[in-house]
C-alpha cells in the first residue's frame, strides 16, 4: 500500500513515533525523580509546619535562620540568587541553572517556614523542578530546544506533585515564561511529567490542595456582576501586591545592601510583627488560614497584614514564594467582600484565589484549570468570568521581572517587553 497517495510520507510518521515515544519516556522519567523530591519537601514542610505550631516561641529564630540561609548561598556561590527568573529566562533565553540551587532552595524553603517566616512554596518548587529538569537534559546529552522543554517538564512535574493539579501545571510551566505564547510543542511532555508526578506524590500520601465549593448559587445577571467587581478588585489587588513586593526589595537594598544585615532586619520586623498580631496566623504559607477563610472565620483585614507578612519576608531574602500568599490574600479579601455583601463566602473565595493567581501570574488558562481542579466545575462560570477579566485588569505587572509579554493584553500587537519596563499606559 502506497501511504503517499494519500497524504502521508512514512518516513516523517515513524520520525514522529520516535520522536514522541522518547519524549514520553523522559516525561515520565522527569515526573517520577521530580515526583519523589517534592513528596519529600512536601513532608518537610508539614513537619516545619507542625513544629512552628507546637512550638510559636521558636519564631525568634528567624533571624539566625535568616543568617543561616544566606551564608549557605555564599558557600555554594550563590551571591545574587534570581529565583524564579533564574527559570524563566532559560526558557526563554540561554541561562544556565547550576544544579546547586535544587538543594538551595529545598533547604532556604524549610528554614523559612520553620523558623515562622510568611512565605509560599511554590515558587521554590518550580526552581527545583526547573533546576533538576534541566540539569538532566544536560546529562542526556539534549540539545538547547529540548533542554528547555525539558526545563519545563521539570516544573510541571514539582507544581503538580506539590498542588495536586496537573492540568493547571502543565499549562503554567508552557505559559508563564512568555505571556501571550503558548509553547505547544512541550504540551505533550508537560502533560506526561505533571500526571506522573501528581500521581506519585498522591500515592506517596502527599495532599492536593483541594476547597470543594459545594454550595453553589445559581447564575445570574446580579451573580455574574457580583463575581466581575469581585474579579477586577482581585486584579487590582494583585498589581498593588505584586508593586508592593518590588518597592520592599528596592527599600530593602538601598538602605541595607549587606544582605545578612538585610535578612537579619527582615527577620527581626516579621518577629516584631508576629508578636503584635498573633503567631500562626500570618506565618508560613497560610494554607489552613485559606480553609478558615471559607467559612468566613478570618478578619476582614487579613489580606492586608499578610501582604505585608510577605513582602518583609521574601524581599529580605527567606526564601519560599509568593503565590500561595497571593492565594491567601485572595481568598480572605474574598472572605471579607462576601461578608460585606451578605452572601456566601465559599464561591467569593474562590473567585478572589482564581483571580489573584492570574492576576500575579499572568497565565489565564492556567489560572481557569487551576480553579477546575482546586474547586471542581460547578463554579465554571464564575470562574470564566473571574479569569478573564483579572488578566485585563492586572495590567502588565507580575512576580517575576523576567516574565516577558509578548503580546499587548488589549490588542493583537506584539509589545515583546518585561513587565518592569512595560508603560502601562496602552497607546
Amino acid at each position: 500500500m502506497n501511504m503517499k497517495k494519500f497524504g502521508v510520507d512514512p518516513k516523517r510518521l515513524l520520525g514522529r513515533i520516535v520522536y514522541l515515544v522518547r519524549w514520553m519516556v523522559c516525561a515520565v522519567a522527569v515526573g517520577a525523580v521530580i515526583g519523589v523530591i517534592i513528596t519529600g519537601f512536601y513532608y518537610a514542610l508539614r513537619v516545619a509546619t507542625s513544629v512552628r505550631t507546637a512550638h510559636p516561641q521558636i519564631i525568634w529564630l528567624l533571624p539566625a535562620a535568616g543568617l543561616l540561609i544566606v551564608f549557605l548561598y555564599h558557600l555554594l556561590g550563590d551571591f545574587d540568587d534570581k529565583g524564579t527568573n533564574l527559570v524563566l529566562r532559560s526558557i526563554s533565553g540561554d541561562q544556565k541553572i547550576p544544579v546547586t540551587k535544587a538543594p538551595l532552595i529545598f533547604v532556604g524553603t524549610f528554614l523559612t517556614h520553620l523558623f515562622g517566616g510568611s512565605s509560599g512554596r511554590e515558587s521554590a518548587a518550580l526552581q527545583i523542578g526547573g533546576a533538576l529538569g534541566q540539569n538532566l537534559g544536560r546529562a542526556m546529552k539534549l540539545d538547547q530546544i529540548d533542554t528547555k522543554t525539558i526545563t519545563m517538564c521539570g516544573m510541571s512535574a514539582a507544581f503538580a506533585a506539590l498542588f495536586g493539579t496537573p492540568m493547571s501545571a502543565a499549562f503554567l510551566a508552557m505559559e508563564i515564561s512568555s505571556v501571550g505564547v503558548l509553547y505547544y510543542s512541550a504540551l505533550v511532555p508537560c502533560v506526561l511529567s505533571a500526571l506522573t508526578a501528581s500521581g506519585l506524590a498522591r500515592c506517596l500520601g502527599a495532599q492536593a490542595g483541594v476547597f470543594r465549593v459545594e454550595m453553589m448559587p445559581q447564575f445570574t445577571i446580579g451573580s455574574a456582576l457580583l463575581a466581575a467587581l469581585l474579579a477586577i478588585c482581585c486584579a487590582v489587588l494583585s498589581s498593588i501586591f505584586c508593586r508592593l513586593l518590588r518597592a520592599g526589595g528596592w527599600l530593602y537594598r538601598h538602605y541595607l545592601p549587606d544582605q545578612y544585615i538585610r535578612i537579619a532586619v527582615g527577620g527581626g520586623l516579621v518577629v516584631l510583627l508576629t508578636l503584635i498580631c498573633g503567631p500562626n496566623i500570618y506565618n508560613g504559607a497560610g494554607m489552613d488560614v485559606i480553609g478558615q477563610a471559607f467559612k468566613g472565620q478570618v478578619p476582614a483585614y487579613a489580606f492586608l497584614l499578610k501582604m505585608l507578612f510577605t513582602v518583609l519576608t521574601l524581599e529580605a531574602g527567606f526564601k519560599g514564594g509568593e503565590i500561595v500568599p497571593a492565594l491567601f490574600i485572595g481568598a480572605t479579601f474574598g472572605a471579607a467582600a462576601a461578608d460585606f455583601a451578605g452572601v456566601q463566602a465559599p464561591l467569593c473565595c474562590a473567585v478572589g484565589m482564581g483571580a489573584m493567581f492570574c492576576g500575579v501570574t499572568n497565565c489565564p488558562v492556567a489560572s481557569l484549570l487551576l480553579c477546575f481542579e482546586m474547586f471542581g466545575y460547578r463554579g465554571m462560570p464564575y470562574y470564566l468570568i473571574a479569569i478573564a477579566l483579572a488578566y485585563a485588569f492586572s495590567g502588565y505587572s507580575g512576580l517575576y521581572g523576567s516574565q516577558r509579554f509578548v503580546y499587548s493584553k488589549m490588542r493583537p500587537d506584539v509589545i515583546n517587553r518585561t513587565g518592569d519596563s512595560f508603560d502601562e499606559t496602552e497607546k
